[in-house]
């Protein structure tokens, strides 16, 4: 067992997915885990998984983390504060101003209260989906004010780095600008653009690749909860919008008569602009190099993506990601292998000579 920077217990409020995967990687450090949840289903789910203990009168936790949904976050938060007046208090809410500021306006003691936001999730909540690697090398923002001493907010940054994240700082506002653009008007769009697929015919969606499934992935997402962070972020999620619509406009307007004097150059620009900005977007280790792809075809039976696998660990190639692609009616799969580009040429050629079929 690792040892664990926190001294603990530590509370967690709310024992869905976020939380009780933040019990699950606590408890693997031997933490002492409280947990407490408005749904006692919740909490005897959370417990029987191995991810702490129901709350007993008498506890005297160090650090409380709160995992509820956005619309109760600050009002929890303030009832923990105040049944708890030695401990330190986080929330893992996706937005951050708001709940700072409801917090000093209800006279709340955010002395001892720091928000933060793991960017890691899945498409599926509740316990049952909690996974005591969720944050593993994901992004943990710490939202920073003035009334918290850095001697304090330490236990937010222990706890950070127990569970395997990487510890980020900003300010709130900062924090919710940044999200509004790299996770909450995603989601808006792929939401407006899956909603296309209500009334679209069966022979076009039949035509569905990778691609079109990458963009709408996150529409599965719970429209409930997203109401609630929208609502939450909405100015920001609205400027970017806002700009959105203005790049959108310009698009079509080129598109009016694609043969007018300038109209290829300005689809041309638009999409360039798209190659340098997710160009921009950070790869493997938080690096933006880019790799190259070797797509294998692999057949539907038992065992062959593992024997895949292997033997790319075989040929000495690092596999940086994968993706996988299934056919619509046919028997196999692609395998979609990003890797350094000066070994692409001798993987392909491995891999060829191994019976391999590799694609294009």
């Amino acid at each position: 067992m690792v040892e664990s920077r926190l001294i603990g217990p530590v509370r967690v409020v709310g024992a869905g997915l976020l939380g009780t995967s933040v019990a699950l990687g606590l408890r693997a450090r031997g933490i002492d885990v409280i947990l407490t949840d408005s749904s006692p289903t919740h909490v005897a789910i959370a417990a029987d998984l191995g991810a702490g203990r129901p709350a007993q009168p008498g506890d005297a936790p160090q650090l409380i983390v709160v995992a509820v949904p956005p619309d109760v976050t600050a009002t929890v938060v303030a009832a923990e504060l105040a049944a708890f007046p030695d401990a330190i208090v986080t929330d893992v809410a996706s937005v951050k101003a708001g709940i700072l500021d409801e917090l000093v306006e209800a006279g709340a003691d955010v002395s001892r209260y720091i928000g933060s936001h793991p960017l890691a999730g899945r498409e599926r909540g509740g316990p049952l989906a909690a996974r005591a690697d969720l944050f593993a090398g994901r992004p943990w923002v710490v939202a920073a004010h003035d009334e918290i001493s850095y001697r304090r907010a330490s236990a937010i940054d222990d706890l950070i780095l127990d569970l395997g994240a990487t510890l980020v700082e900003m300010t709130p506002d900062e924090h919710d600008r940044g999200v509004a653009l790299i996770s909450h008007v995603p989601q808006v769009i792929a939401s407006i653009m899956a909603r296309r697929f209500i009334d679209a015919p069966n022979a076009a969606l039949g035509l569905a690749g990778q691609g079109v499934r990458d963009v709408t992935r996150v529409a599965a997402s719970d429209p409930d909860l997203w109401v609630q962070i929208l609502g939450a972020n909405a100015a920001p999620v609205r400027d970017i919008l806002l700009a959105y619509r203005d790049d959108l406009d310009r698009f079509i307007e080129a598109l009016d008569d694609p043969s007018a004097p300038g109209a290829r150059r300005r689809v041309a620009e638009e999409l360039t602009g798209g190659n340098t900005g997710v160009a921009r977007l950070p790869g493997k280790h938080g690096t933006d190099k880019r790799f190259t792809t070797v797509v294998v075809m692999v057949d539907d039976r038992p065992g062959q993506l593992a024997r895949l696998l292997a033997e790319v660990g075989e040929i000495g190639v690092n596999l940086e990601d994968l993706r996988l692609e299934h056919s619509p009616g046919r028997q196999v799969g692609l395998a979609e292998i990003a890797v350094l580009p000066e070994a692409a040429d001798r993987l392909t050629n491995e891999l060829a000579e191994r019976g391999w079929r590799i694609a294009g």
